[in-house]
């Protein structure tokens, strides 16, 4: 099995090069990575397929095809150690991120037990999901009461009387019976069953084969459904099975239903992405919720919805979706906006690097929503040649508002919901673009 790990943005050379994929390797990955609804129209919006080389854009993951694996990381700037080293140092912040946007708990003992330098994501994360399933199973699988209809010769339940009285009028000896049995064979049963028969084609360590075997086992007597025809809507967790609540989100994202896609397909391939943009989205959501948890503010991701045009015929055109809106009450006192862009902060560059298109955005966020506080948020990097916090706030012309540049440094390992926190203080005085 050939591997090769690169960061978002590298490019990494075929041909017939000792260093280099041959490149009927290079087209077998291009073509599952093209194969995404991530790629886009043109089919390059995962990887870029040039003469000589991939190229990775600002989608991270596993893209796996027959007798090869690609592994694209975000680029996170992690401090000391060898190249592996820091390879392992970034899949454990990516993981980190996954967990608190899918709200999953990694203990202290599975988190020192991954093998971060050698295990891809993808072998990572099916870790994680076949270690929890295996103890979830052995505490008893989840069960409920499913309606059945039968003609038995003893009643068992109710008496279908239509039934009875029409189908079997000359069959006396049935009885039409609708009765409640106690079964296993539920949607949620049946997801995480879809789950351990899509990761068993794919997996190649021998530890996460021999846990999927157990459960495969396990599930023998589930019915076998396509991950397309899943019900995720007749899923429902209560207190009697509360603690699938994390089974069920790992299952999501590993079958394609949470920030990425995957496909799969026999030989074809198997690709596991994730945007960054998205997922930095719902972890820097989650995390101020967990910073302001103690405030009178609240965190609204992915809220407003408010148009920025109307039709003669009153129709709304052009909604806005802001990335977080924080609230008092009904009012919205800030608006923040998540880049996973590298921000600068060159003394030449009075604009710091920040779009043109970001600025517009944001100007009209401020008028639609009343709202006089701007914030674009961004990971930090060390090229930025400043601290993590506020490094850049201006005033908007012909406006009491303010656009305020926001770094928040993901590679540390200390609470980062006290160091975001700060987003939501109030900031140094603007200056006049």
């Amino acid at each position: 099995m050939i591997r090769r790990t690169i960061l978002e943005w590298e490019t990494i050379r075929y041909g017939e090069a000792a260093d280099e994929l041959l490149p009927d390797i290079a087209d077998r990955i291009a073509a599952v990575a093209e194969a995404s609804p991530l790629a886009g129209r043109g089919g390059g919006g995962v990887l870029e397929h040039g003469r000589k080389r991939l190229r990775a854009r600002g989608v991270v993951g596993v893209i796996a095809a027959q007798g090869c694996a690609l592994e694209i990381l975000p680029k996170i700037d992690v401090l000391g150690g060898n190249d592996v080293e820091r390879t392992g140092n970034i899949r454990r912040r990516l993981v980190h991120m996954l967990a608190v946007a899918l709200d999953l708990k990694i203990d202290a003992g599975q988190v020192t037990a991954l093998d971060w330098q050698r295990e891809t994501l993808l072998e990572i994360l099916i870790r994680l999901f076949s270690e929890k399933l295996v103890d979830a199973v052995r505490q008893g699988m989840p069960r409920r009461y499913v309606g059945h209809e039968d003609d038995l010769p003893t009643l068992r339940g109710r008496l279908n009387v239509t039934r009875q009285f029409t189908a079997l009028a000359v069959e006396p000896s049935r009885l039409a019976c609708r009765f409640d049995a106690l079964t296993p064979d539920i949607a949620l049963n049946r997801i995480m069953k879809a789950a351990v028969t899509r990761l068993s084609r794919i997996t190649r360590t021998t530890d996460n084969q021999r846990r999927l075997r157990e459960l495969a086992f396990a599930y023998a007597d589930i019915a076998d459904v396509p991950v397309a025809a899943l019900r995720w809507d007749e899923v429902t967790l209560d207190r009697t099975n509360a603690r699938w609540r994390e089974l069920l989100n790992l299952a999501r994202l590993l079958l394609g239903e949470r920030f990425q896609t995957t496909s799969a397909g026999g030989s074809d391939g198997f690709s596991l992405l994730f945007e960054m943009n998205t997922l930095f989205e719902e972890y820097a959501a989650r995390m101020l919720r967990r910073a302001l948890a103690d405030t009178d503010l609240r965190v609204v991701s992915q809220g407003g919805r408010l148009y920025c045009l109307e039709a003669d015929d009153r129709r709304g055109l052009f909604q806005t979706r802001p990335d977080i809106l924080i609230k008092r009450g009904d009012a919205v006192v800030q608006v923040i906006d998540t880049k996973w862009k590298r921000i600068t902060a060159r003394i030449d560059d009075p604009k710091q690097g920040v779009s043109q298109a970001d600025v517009y955005q944001m100007m009209a966020y401020g008028r639609l929503y009343r709202c006089s506080r701007l914030t674009l948020l961004y990971p930090h990097h060390r090229q930025a040649a400043c601290d993590e916090g506020l490094i850049g706030s201006f005033g908007i012309n012909a406006s009491e508002d303010r656009l305020e540049l926001f770094a928040i440094d993901i590679a540390r390992n200390d609470d980062l919901s006290a160091r975001l926190a700060q987003v939501c203080e109030l900031s140094p005085y603007p200056h006049r673009l």
